[in-house]
């Protein structure tokens, strides 16, 4: 009855001899048993383990089953509980499910069904579901990119008012500063924008406050876990990787175990170029971007910071950049560093050993304006 790990071991359907599909909802899911020779029956059932587990116990006992649900915001805990049991069960990527393009009808059975046809045809692939201790540090990395994005919302308002108002940015650059704090807060206005901006500086204060208490919050969880300790200093020793884009990778990634080769990190991180060939014919275009976003948008920081800090990455941006047209020449070296890094990521966590760099630039070589656009509000420093 216990099925292997999909993880661990290929999942291969004839080893198992009825397929389960479940369409999973917020209070109750739908569950579609499939033989081999076609389908068996369908139901409906609270969305919990245990109503799940017992069914099976009583209809199906001694059975090879295996299970196989979409990854949605019902989280990971039909999955824990069925795996617990000794049961396979594959957490897969809706946009990965085959639909049939002339499929016009949608319903929980129907989806059920779909799920159990293409688990027994082989046809699904499970993402990586990360353990208890991944999944707390990817809430609490959300929590600050929360705030963090709540932060920059709240500024843009503020500057938005005050175009609207005809009322002049305190600083002629359009930068912030807690000088600039200061003179928003004694800013001359009517009472009613005077009564607006002075709410908007304290929701900026309070999205800053808690930004910085999450962020306390993350370096302190990942400090009492030897192993995320341990890997985030791995990871901090590569250049322009600080704590923040560290942490975030970790939360990401998960378990560094679990990693082939270097193309599938690539690949989860979306920094690999998108291909649509047929026959002789071969067209690339960019990068794929799947993935996070935001994470992917952290790690552009930590290579503009990198190109500083490493003669070699800065040496390879250079040639990349000096191959493409002008316009779009920082743009595509400075990915390609991205991608670069994330040889390097693999490289430490998989070898479980830190980062020595060849090379480090004197004071000369360093030009932060030579030919580099690069932003001046990175995350990718350490704390």
């Amino acid at each position: 009855m216990p099925g292997a790990d999909p993880f661990n071991h290929e999942f291969k359907p004839a080893d198992y001899e009825i397929f389960a599909g479940l369409d999973v909802d917020k209070q109750s899911m739908t569950v579609t048993f499939a033989k081999p020779e076609g389908m068996l029956r369908s139901m409906r059932m609270p969305s919990q383990p245990e109503p799940l587990l017992g069914y099976v116990r009583r209809h199906l006992p001694g059975q090879r089953i295996a299970f196989a649900y979409e990854a949605g915001p019902t989280g990971f805990h039909l999955h824990d509980g069925l795996v617990a049991a000794g049961y396979p069960c594959l957490v897969v990527a809706p946009s990965m499910v085959p639909t049939a393009p002339g499929q016009r009808v949608k319903t929980n059975r129907l989806d059920s069904q779909k799920l159990a046809t293409s688990l027994r045809g082989g046809q699904l692939r499970s993402i990586h579901v990360p353990s208890p201790t991944y999944r707390c540090l990817r809430h609490l990395v959300r929590l600050r990119d929360t705030f963090v994005r709540q932060i920059a919302a709240t500024k843009c308002r503020i500057k938005g008012l005050l175009l609207l108002e005809n009322l002049a940015f305190p600083h002629p650059s359009g930068l912030w500063s807690l000088s600039v704090l200061q003179q928003l807060s004694v800013l001359p206005c009517v009472p009613a924008i005077r009564f607006k901006l002075d709410r908007l500086l304290e929701s900026l204060a309070f999205a800053q406050d808690q930004m910085l208490q999450t962020t306390r919050e993350i370096h302190r969880f990942c400090l009492q876990d030897p192993e995320l300790n341990r890997c985030l200093g791995y990871l901090t020793s590569i250049p322009g990787i600080g704590v923040i884009t560290a942490t975030h990778l970790l939360a990401r990634i998960g378990d560094w175990r679990h990693l082939r080769n270097v193309r599938q990190l690539a690949g989860f991180l979306g920094v690999v170029a998108s291909e649509r060939s047929t026959g002789d014919s071969i067209r690339r275009g960019g990068i794929t971007h799947v993935g996070d976003s935001r994470l992917r948008g952290k790690l552009v920081q930590a290579a503009w910071a990198a190109i500083r800090q490493d003669a070699e990455l800065r040496e390879f941006y250079q040639r990349i950049y000096q191959r493409n047209p002008r316009d779009h020449a920082a743009g595509k070296a400075v990915v390609a560093v991205v991608r670069k890094l994330t040889t390097r990521i693999y490289a430490v966590l998989k070898e479980q050993r830190p980062y020595r760099i060849h090379r480090r630039l004197t004071r000369e070589e360093i030009r932060p304006r030579e030919r580099l656009d690069c932003p001046q509000n990175s995350e990718s420093a350490s704390l």
